[in-house]
């Protein structure tokens, strides 16, 4: 037994030493070749797999501050064909495979084609089928068919004869490509922003700003032949990028457009501007740049609000007579003598805008001054007041705000010009004092102007204007952006009051110059401005002279929620920022504060927008974690009924909805996204 146990330890040992060497003889032949062999095996991996391309993330989208997609990432499909090139050293499954694809192509091609022309109508059968019978004759693995194709149609393709039977059999597919959309249209485009092309260029506005937040990472993949086949294999996998929640509401939005738009085609006017205000946060409700293309033609071009150096012009001397007030130079009782309208300025003609009638007649006092918009009586207050000493009343602006210059998130994005005398004075005249205590001799862009009524409607607290709320991931908050203080107070509480009252009187009183910016619902606060403006050769001497009109204000003035500023740039007279500009002001103000901000959202498209809704529909009943069927229903009651199931709505097309990509009565992912077709009704 004993001699047989040895034998037996013998025998282990030998097959222990066989199996380390065997082990040994292995991780050395890997060595070898991973190794030694290097260079070899890398040449043979290239002649079968393709360089990495990049797999593109997909952009983060841009939402309302009611939560309404405002640009999104909806993918499209370029529908190709691979046409598989022989190979001698197929096997017999493979060479069977491609007599059955000759075959059934043929037989096929006919009904494939007339199918493609129903489904994209823009070519013939015939163009259809040349194209396919190139690309096999050509032997091309990508013959592109249709570009620019929505999930609905990519899925009507997969059904069309031959292509049903699958990619791997018939090398139909379509290639997956990220598109930037705005279902409201052209809606405060200069201010989303835009792409150029591809989702690697943004161009400008908040597409540009927060680029690197909205863009993602790309991923990488490679094609690689695993068994005489071609696929695609991923490296590293995208990540997509962040969402913003922008301040915009789309009622306001909208409103503002149509009621600017509509003044400056019965102007004929050249730009007009419109910035809404929330009072309390700088939120920027609704941001419009409008600029004459074509007669009666007008479309966002320039974000004017925020990147223009405009004159400001008498919305202007609000600012000054609150530098004087506040260093108590002047009261608000004290009168000042304007003559028939005309007064000589060191040497310089400075006009009342009623000079030609002869003027006021009468001294008028501080408050009249800004009632009646009065060039001399505002000019001479601080002339005579600040003469000696102009950095003083410069230094006053500074302080109550006027000519700090911040940061907005906008390329190009303007800073104002009010100039400060050097000690030497080489820099300064006599008569820029006078002229720019009326908003000449300045350059503000609109957006700084409406900052400061703002902070006078917010009891003396300037806040930065605000564009963005908000980042998120999958409607996840990530990081919220805080109201930004510029100055905790403009001005002494005394002086903030006579202003506020000042500029009630403005637009209250019979006599005010802003009366038609008044509502009879409410009281409104604000300044009225009209300036002439240069050419583009600098001259104010050009015929006909050209004009800045505007009204700035807040409402309701007892607990003032929002300011805004109208600006009408237009050529010609009549000129009168009160009569022109201030019923621009009324309208949206009554709008706003009438909960006309409440209407169907779809309202707010336009012919180049991506959906509409049509006349009510009834919603059917829906339970909670199943898809509702939504098909038949206008946009935004789809919209209401998906979201409220907690998924993630893409739109094309226009009207009611047609088809939906999840079926209803499935159950609901959190998150999910759910593609809707629609059409027009009388499609």
């Amino acid at each position: 037994m004993k001699q047989n146990s040895k034998h037996t330890i013998s025998r282990y040992l030998f097959i222990v030493i066989l199996a380390a060497l065997f082990g040994l003889a292995i991780v050395g032949k890997a060595t070898y070749l991973a190794v030694i062999k290097k260079d070899y095996w890398e040449a043979v991996k290239k002649q079968h797999s393709i360089r990495q391309n990049d797999i593109p993330a997909i952009r983060g989208n841009i939402y309302s501050a009611d939560r309404k997609l405002m640009v999104g990432s909806m993918p499209v499909y370029t529908l190709r064909a691979d046409f598989v090139v022989d190979d001698p050293n197929d096997s017999i499954a493979e060479r069977k495979l491609k007599e059955w694809r000759d075959s059934a192509f043929a037989a096929d091609l006919d009904s494939l084609c007339l199918g493609l022309h129903e489904l994209f109508p823009q070519r013939t059968p015939g163009q259809y089928r040349d194209i396919l019978l190139q690309g096999k004759r050509n032997k091309r693995r990508d013959q592109p068919i249709v570009r620019n194709v929505s999930y609905i149609k990519f899925q009507d393709f997969l059904k069309l004869p031959y292509v049903r039977h699958g990619r791997i059999k018939t090398g139909f597919y379509g290639e997956k490509i990220p598109q930037r959309q705005k279902p409201y249209g052209s809606m405060a485009t200069r201010t989303l922003g835009s792409l150029m092309g591809t989702n690697d260029s943004a161009r400008n506005g908040l597409e540009f700003a927060f680029d690197s937040i909205l863009r993602g990472v790309n991923g990488k993949k490679h094609r690689e032949k695993v068994r005489r086949r071609w696929t695609d294999r991923t490296d590293i996998e995208p990540i997509n990028g962040l969402d913003l929640i922008t301040t915009i509401d789309i009622g306001m939005q909208d409103a503002a457009e149509k009621i600017l738009e509509r003044k400056l085609k019965e102007l004929n006017a050249e730009i007009g501007v419109v910035v809404l205000m929330e009072v309390k946060t700088g939120d920027v409700k609704a941001i419009v740049n409008l600029t004459r293309i074509e007669p009666g033609r007008y479309a966002e071009v320039k974000n004017n609000a925020i990147t223009d150096l405009w004159e400001p012009g008498s919305t202007f001397k609000t600012a000054s007579i609150m530098v004087a007030l506040e260093d108590g130079v002047i009261k608000r009782g004290d009168v000042m003598d304007v003559g028939n309208g005309v007064y000589m300025m060191h040497r310089r003609s400075m006009k009342d805008h009623n000079w030609r009638r002869g003027g006021y007649g009468r001294p008028i006092t501080v408050d009249e001054c800004l009632m009646f918009s009065s060039n001399v009586g505002v000019s001479r207050f601080i002339d005579e007041n600040y003469r000696d000493h102009p950095e003083k009343f410069v230094d006053g602006l500074y302080r109550e705000g006027v000519g700090v210059p911040f940061d907005l998130p906008f390329p190009g994005a303007g800073k104002p010009n009010v100039r400060r005398p050097k000690p030497d004075g080489s820099n300064w005249s006599k008569t820029a004092l006078p002229w720019m205590s009326i908003g000449y001799e300045t350059q503000i862009p609109p957006i700084y102007t409406v900052t400061f009524y703002n902070a006078i409607a917010n009891n003396g607290r300037m806040v930065k204007p605000r564009f963005v709320q908000a980042i998120e991931k999958d409607g996840k908050l990530l990081k919220e952006f805080p109201v930004e203080v510029v100055k905790e107070r403009i001005c002494s509480p005394s002086t903030l009051r006579d202003i506020h009252e000042i500029l009630e009187r403005v637009v209250n009183d019979p006599h005010g110059l802003g009366r038609k910016a008044g509502c009879k619902q409410f009281k409104v606060c604000g300044k009225t401005g009209t300036a002439q403006i240069a050419d583009e050769s600098g001259s104010y001497h050009s015929s006909p002279a050209r004009y800045m009109v505007s009204f700035a204000g807040f409402y309701p003035s007892e607990d003032p929620k929002y300011s805004c500023i109208v600006c009408i740039k237009k050529s010609g007279l009549p000129a009168s920022g009160g009569s022109q500009a201030g019923p621009v002001f009324r309208e949206l103000a009554q709008y706003v504060m009438s909960k006309g901000v409440y209407r169907p959202a779809s309202d707010a498209s336009d012919s180049t927008s991506i959906f509409m809704a049509p006349e009510p529909t009834a919603v059917p009943d829906t339970i909670m974690g199943k898809v509702p069927a939504v098909t038949g229903l206008g946009v935004r009651e789809a919209v209401g009924l998906l979201e409220a199931q907690g998924m993630k709505v893409r739109i094309s097309g226009q009207g009611r909805v047609a088809r939906q990509s999840v079926a209803a009565g499935s159950k609901v992912t959190k998150g999910q996204v759910i593609e809707l077709q629609c059409k027009k009704v009388n499609d």
